[in-house]
């Protein structure tokens, strides 16, 4: 009876196998509460970028503005951005837990804005304390999500813009200056920006697609070697 070779090589193959099958089984970069580091208010982070899609000009001008509206009205807005969420996880799912972790309490969340983008989706979720509004309105924090940001995130995905023009919205009305209203004033379908379950499908079979190409390389020279040997045995 032949035992099945203890070689490197056939270690590395079925690392490899093992590797791809987790590609399906577990979603690479997702993001949940526990992935984000530990803030609360008065924190001096105001951006927290997961997805890497924020210049670093643009988090700089980002973190100055939220400094300079903070140290001038208490009110204090951050922005978490994320690739993608965890399995069964929602934006406005994601927006509450972070939004309740970071300030437990009533007092805490009182002068606090969150506002949170998934850029896999590009869906958007915006949470904030009862001394914020009014100013900010519920329909102020609707239009943010579905005017301000939808546009330039429709138009090619444009994260910077989309924060940078939520920003100077957010901090105008934080301020307590009139609300100037989305860009253009132009309302944009926000479902149109989603990724449809259609769409996820298809990334699936893809992701299938590719595993089994590599399984039926990886498969027939695993055997082959078995059969034949490894060369210089």
């Amino acid at each position: 009876m032949r035992i099945f070779p203890s070689h490197p090589l056939i270690h590395k193959l079925v690392i490899l196998v093992i590797a791809c099958l987790a590609l399906v089984v577990s979603p690479a970069n997702a993001t949940g509460f526990y992935d984000l580091p530990s803030l609360k208010a008065g924190s001096s982070t105001w951006i927290v970028d997961q997805a890497e899609a924020i210049s670093a000009v643009n988090e700089g001008k980002l973190n100055k503005e939220l400094k300079s509206l903070a140290k001038k009205t208490g009110n204090e807005l951050r922005m978490v951005v994320v690739r993608r969420l965890d399995f069964g996880n929602t934006i406005d799912g994601l927006a509450e837990e972070i939004f309740t972790g970071w300030y437990p309490t009533p007092e805490s969340q009182a002068h606090q804005t969150l506002l949170v983008l998934d850029t896999l989706t590009n869906k958007t979720a915006i949470r904030y304390g009862e001394a914020v509004s009014p100013p900010l309105t519920d329909e102020i924090a609707e239009s943010v999500l579905t005017e301000t940001m939808a546009a330039p995130l429709k138009d090619g995905a444009k994260y910077n813009q989309a924060l940078l023009d939520a920003s100077a919205r957010l901090n105008a009305v934080l301020l307590g200056q009139p609300d100037p209203g989305p860009p253009a004033a132009q309302k944009i379908d926000i479902a149109s920006t989603f990724t449809t379950a259609e769409e996820t499908d298809d990334q699936n079979a893809t992701i299938w697609v590719i595993v089994l190409l590599a399984l039926a390389t990886i498969i027939p020279m695993a055997t082959y070697f078995w059969y034949v040997g490894f060369p210089g045995r």
